[in-house]
């Protein structure tokens, strides 16, 4: 498993790479996973609706946010520097529990790289993505083709989430977005919050360990 780290890249510079990988990892490939943030984008998945954007795109550009389109699952988000987004390539074909059980698996990720920060967190019934308590810290949102993944997730790390206020997040009315820097401050946690870049090593050991090839199970059919 490749774990890179790209730094900031400009949303459609990163689509490219995704596709390119993604095709590189269905061809046998290493899978691979790519960590980055981005500059302000608000992306819209296969389910978006235009009620989800507050303003119009044109407003949207004025302020430097483009909007862009994609075809991962999901609603419409938003991504922003202080943001961990991480596209997850991985053959889905020789994984037990196909598409549901990798959102499983990278929600626990999540989960156990906020546990090393001091911030308790867990799912929702029927919501995917991580949440704290009722408050939604990071959203995931996968496409498939030629059963590998691409797309992926993303972890609000830093404490600015104004750009959330511009859409209804996942399309999820009344949602109320947090972050790490948000809850460890909530948590009256002393010293300075973790930055993105403060994260990485530790996020790289743990998807390591999490998206480690498992064998089928016998009699599960490789696709």
């Amino acid at each position: 498993m490749i774990v890179q780290h790209l730094g900031l890249v400009p949303y459609r510079t990163a689509l490219a790479l995704q596709e390119a990988r993604r095709k590189a990892v269905a061809d046998g490939a290493e899978e691979t996973v790519l960590l980055c943030e981005h500059p302000p984008v608000i992306t819209l998945g296969r389910q978006a609706q235009p009620a989800s954007l507050r303003m119009p795109a044109a407003a949207l550009a004025a302020r430097g946010v483009e909007v862009v389109p994609v075809s991962r699952g999901g609603d419409v988000t938003c991504h922003f520097p202080g943001q961990l987004v991480a596209y997850v390539f991985v053959r889905l074909g020789k994984r037990p529990g196909g598409l549901h059980g990798l959102v499983h698996t990278l929600e626990e990720t999540v989960i156990r790289l906020l546990q090393t920060r001091g911030v308790a967190a867990g799912r929702a019934d029927g919501r995917p993505g991580v949440w704290v308590e009722d408050r939604k810290i990071a959203s995931i949102g996968l496409a498939l083709r030629q059963w590998t993944t691409w797309h992926g997730l993303a972890l609000n790390v830093g404490p600015d989430l104004s750009l959330f206020d511009c859409i209804i997040p996942c399309g999820l009315a009344g949602v109320t977005m947090t972050s790490l820097a948000r809850e460890r401050n909530a948590a009256g946690q002393t010293g300075a919050s973790p930055g993105v870049a403060d994260l990485l090593d530790d996020y790289a050991r743990i998807l390591r360990h999490a998206l480690a090839p498992a064998p089928l199970a016998q009699g599960d059919p490789a696709r």
